[in-house]
């Protein structure tokens, strides 16, 4: 399967595109996503939390983090977990509070905000924004082939990476790091939670994107 076989085709386009979010962007909405995991193999480990943060645009017309849309997960049957990435994360699986979902109903609870949002703004489709934004990709992408998901709002396979973004802007790369360099406090006791560093990386991502108001003609 070819990248054309992927794409939209431009009769799928709204008929109107008409508000400043979808000419900006080509008719898709960023949408920063978060995931903690119980591994690094998505078709192996499984999706413990995910997080999703629309970007809106203000009575200035400039980029700002939307309401956050998030869900704990039941781990999938057939997934693993790695004690270490738990130890990382700090999840635990058996908290009360937890309030955990099955993989289907919490991608449909995040999925529902998601294309809400893109309707808003008269967009076509979501565009994943993320830091390491394949790594998210991947395993929103093996959970909706999992689960059997059929309306996953995402472009299966472009995002806009927030690694690359600060790297251009600050010279950094760590996601801590990159925030510090663009004048934000960073918490990293409350790191390694899906709803904390979504919110932390749309704040990045709309400061790097507030100092290119428009494409560059050409």
């Amino acid at each position: 399967m070819s990248e054309s076989d992927l794409e939209i085709p431009a009769e799928a386009e709204p008929p109107a595109v008409n508000s400043a979010m979808a000419r900006r962007f080509r008719g898709f909405l960023p949408v920063v996503v978060d995931v903690e995991t119980g591994g690094f193999d998505w078709n192996r480990h499984a999706l413990l939390e995910m997080a999703a943060v629309p970007i809106e645009l203000d009575e200035q017309g400039l980029f700002v983090p939307g309401q956050t849309a998030s869900a704990h997960f039941v781990p999938a049957p057939g997934t693993e977990i790695d004690p270490k990435s738990l130890e990382v994360t700090g999840i635990d699986l058996d908290h009360p509070f937890r309030l955990a979902k099955p993989e289907r109903d919490a991608l449909g609870h995040i999925f529902n905000q998601v294309r809400a949002a893109v309707r808003r703004h008269g967009c076509q489709r979501a565009i994943l924004v993320g830091h390491n934004a394949h790594f998210d990709l991947n395993f929103v992408n093996a959970a909706v082939a999992r689960s059997g998901h059929k309306r996953n709002p995402f472009h299966p396979f472009s995002v806009f990476d927030t690694v690359t973004l600060a790297g251009v802007a600050y010279g950094q790369t760590v996601l801590a790091r990159a925030m510090a360099a663009a004048g934000f406090d960073w918490n990293a006791e409350d790191a390694h939670s899906a709803v904390y560093d979504a919110e932390q990386t749309a704040r990045l991502f709309c400061k790097i994107a507030n100092a290119w108001p428009a494409a560059l003609p050409g």
